[in-house]
């Protein structure tokens, strides 16, 4: 069952409204952060062992996630919205990846809307607690270490999850980075879209206020002083061999990202 929430994106898109701050998270913004992260996470992870973690729920804690970066003092601007609901059935959805930010806002928008699951590294799964939420969900899982059997694996479940109207969202990075550099960034979510016959939408993503772990990599600073920013783009028609559709996407996280201020490796 898909949750409905399409009264929250007003004319297509969002912003953050003035939300109270606890003194702690205008204090002490990454403390604040990550103390209500990690209950949410945990209460998702409780949920998920009972069997209860189902698409509605995906969809809670995603909005409970947003409204934990809002009131860390960072604001989040959606557009595009309006793309999402102007056909029917699913699509492949393929953007950069600049944070963890991004697993946990996009069931939000897009989840609430139509049914969605991610391809993800098999590294996450073993993440305790967040392990149970994501195999609630159904991703479909990659090595990384492997491109021609990673490729075979999303190739065919992400068609299976296609064909029961289930759709895909693919970071086709390497790594989680701030800085986009197009020759990190693969055509596999072109490739799918083509042979499951769905829409390309495309996504801009400037996450960079949650930022990347030295350490850790999950487990950055939050910098309340910089915004978050999804931008979704109308859906393409894959056709020929997808290479014209590829740039397309390429261009169009490109251009925005620079609009933005983010680092553009320019080829």
């Amino acid at each position: 069952m898909v949750f409905k929430l399409d009264y929250l994106f007003k004319d297509g898109s969002y912003r953050t409204t003035e939300k109270e701050r606890p003194l702690v998270s205008k204090l002490f913004p990454t403390l604040y952060f990550y103390i209500r992260i990690l209950s949410l996470v945990y209460g998702g992870h409780k949920k998920a062992i009972r069997g209860e973690y189902d698409n509605t729920a995906w969809v809670y804690s995603s909005f409970w996630a947003l409204d934990i970066i809002e009131r860390s003092g960072i604001k989040v601007n959606i557009d595009g919205i309006k793309n999402l609901t102007s056909f029917e059935g699913p699509a492949v959805f393929v953007g950069n990846h600049m944070s963890t930010a991004e697993t946990f806002l996009l069931p939000s928008i897009i989840s609430s809307i139509k049914p969605m699951t991610f391809v993800l590294k098999e590294s996450l799964l073993k993440i305790p607690f967040f392990k149970d939420i994501l195999n609630a969900i159904d991703p479909i899982v990659v090595t990384r270490d492997n491109p021609r059997e990673d490729f075979k694996i999303v190739m065919e479940k992400g068609v299976e999850k296609l064909a029961k109207g289930i759709s895909v969202t693919i970071f086709p990075q390497t790594t989680r980075t701030p800085v986009f550099d197009e020759k990190q960034f693969n055509s596999m979510g072109v490739k799918l879209a083509k042979k499951a016959g769905v829409p390309l939408i495309p996504i801009a993503l400037k996450t960079d206020a949650w930022t990347n772990g030295k350490i850790i990599k999950d487990f950055g600073k939050i910098r309340p002083e910089l915004d978050m920013k999804f931008l979704f783009g109308k859906p393409i028609k894959v056709e020929g061999r997808g290479d014209e559709e590829h740039r397309e996407v390429i261009e169009f996280i490109k251009t925005h990202l620079k609009e933005w201020g983010c680092q553009v490796v320019d080829r």
